[in-house]
């Protein structure tokens, strides 16, 4: 299915799409296909009708069935699932919320999102933590590369690790289940960024094995911005501080961490739509469409002049997000180019000190004719 065409077009037809551009950038926000964006105006419409009525009576009660569908799609206990506003809100629930005391170590890697950095940053002032982020070429030779870098910056003052599921920067990938098994072995928390992997392609909670994890769902579940989610293991539910005050009766209740006053409800509902067109389309489908475009472009560039690929083909490593770097031009010199002159959106992003390349994120909605828009483009560039 993955190069049914007429399945594809009839799925990008679902969507409101500007043909005057290319959108290579699923991987900031992905636009929600129509249903789901008639679905948000229709529970507006409702909230707006009676608000204090509607809402506490129609509304509310529809949350716990959004709860209900998500954990279904990670096959985890929805009492261990919170319904948030993001990954970054999501992750510092975590990340402000867990006890620790001066000196207490915590390894992440240079390429965690920056927020994350800087909410751990924020503890070391505050706390006396100490960050410890690991570096790691792009490509890595493999899993085995990454999961040794990682455990080699574990000392016996470790109390954390926290990792992306796949980067924002390359979508590499990580090892994630055995950093956590060994982690768990070791008494040490673990925190698991999966901004870019809930809805990108099929996993479960049971196969990271972590602590806690957290996606926003405007990505590749294609919800409306302002949703996200955070899984906490039942057992340390108890241990996590919420980010907004909540009454001890909670402490033990996955809901405290929703405690944040009023909010657009009308958003979070229409999830359950997105839920329903994702499960319409099917994990395993989507991540081989997804594949499929992926290489179709780095099939195209690859062998261009001054071309470097930094995301393995391996699917164990890599889905929909791809990134490279054209030596000629820097990251943003050739975003703006692509832009200016090819009316193609991607991303570029930057490592401080390590490297900065594009990062190119086709989705579902995505055509072939813009996949090799993007590769007509490249070779123009390449050749200067």
């Amino acid at each position: 299915m993955a190069d049914d065409e007429a399945y594809w077009m009839r799925v990008r037809q679902a969507y409101t799409i500007d043909a005057n551009h290319v959108n290579l950038n699923s991987g900031s926000v992905s636009p929600a296909p129509r249903v789901v964006a008639e679905a948000m105006q229709r529970y507006w419409t409702l909230t707006n009708m009676s608000p204090s009525l509607y809402v506490d009576t129609l509304l509310y009660p529809e949350v716990e069935h959004v709860r209900r569908r998500l954990a279904s799609v990670l096959q985890c206990d929805p009492e261990t699932l919170a319904l948030t506003r993001n990954t970054s809100e999501s992750l510092q629930i975590a990340q402000m919320g867990l006890p620790l005391q001066r000196g207490d170590e915590i390894v992440s890697t240079t390429q965690d999102y920056p927020r994350m950095i800087t909410a751990w940053r924020q503890r070391e002032r505050r706390d006396g933590v100490v960050l410890k982020l690991v570096r790691y070429p792009v490509p890595p030779s493999g899993h085995d590369d990454l999961y040794e870098r990682v455990m080699a910056a574990v000392t016996p003052r470790t109390k954390v690790i926290h990792i992306c599921h796949i980067t924002y920067t390359t979508g590499q990938i990580f090892p994630v289940r055995r950093i956590c098994d060994e982690a768990r072995r070791r008494g040490i928390f673990t925190i698991v960024d999966g901004g870019h992997s809930f809805a990108h392609f099929p996993f479960t909670i049971a196969d990271l094995g972590c602590d806690v994890y957290g996606s926003s769902l405007h990505k590749w579940l294609c919800a409306p911005v302002g949703n996200g989610l955070l899984y906490v293991r039942k057992e340390v539910i108890t241990r996590l501080w919420p980010l907004l005050a909540a009454d001890p009766s909670q402490d033990g209740d996955i809901r405290k961490f929703e405690s944040i006053g009023t909010y657009p409800i009308s958003l979070r509902v229409a999830v359950s739509d997105a839920v329903t067109f994702h499960e319409e389309i099917g994990g395993e489908r989507k991540a081989a469409r997804l594949r499929y475009l992926r290489d179709r472009w780095m099939d195209g560039v690859a062998a261009l002049p001054g071309v470097e690929l930094l995301t393995p083909r391996d699917p164990a490593q890599s889905c929909a997000i791809g990134a490279m770097r054209l030596k000629s031009l820097g990251a943003q010199a050739l975003t703006d180019q692509l832009q200016q002159r090819w009316g193609i959106h991607v991303r570029p992003r930057f490592v401080a000190d390590e490297f900065e390349c594009i990062r190119v994120t086709p989705n579902v909605f995505t055509a072939l004719h813009e996949i090799d828009l993007f590769v007509e483009a490249i070779r123009a560039l390449a050749k200067g």
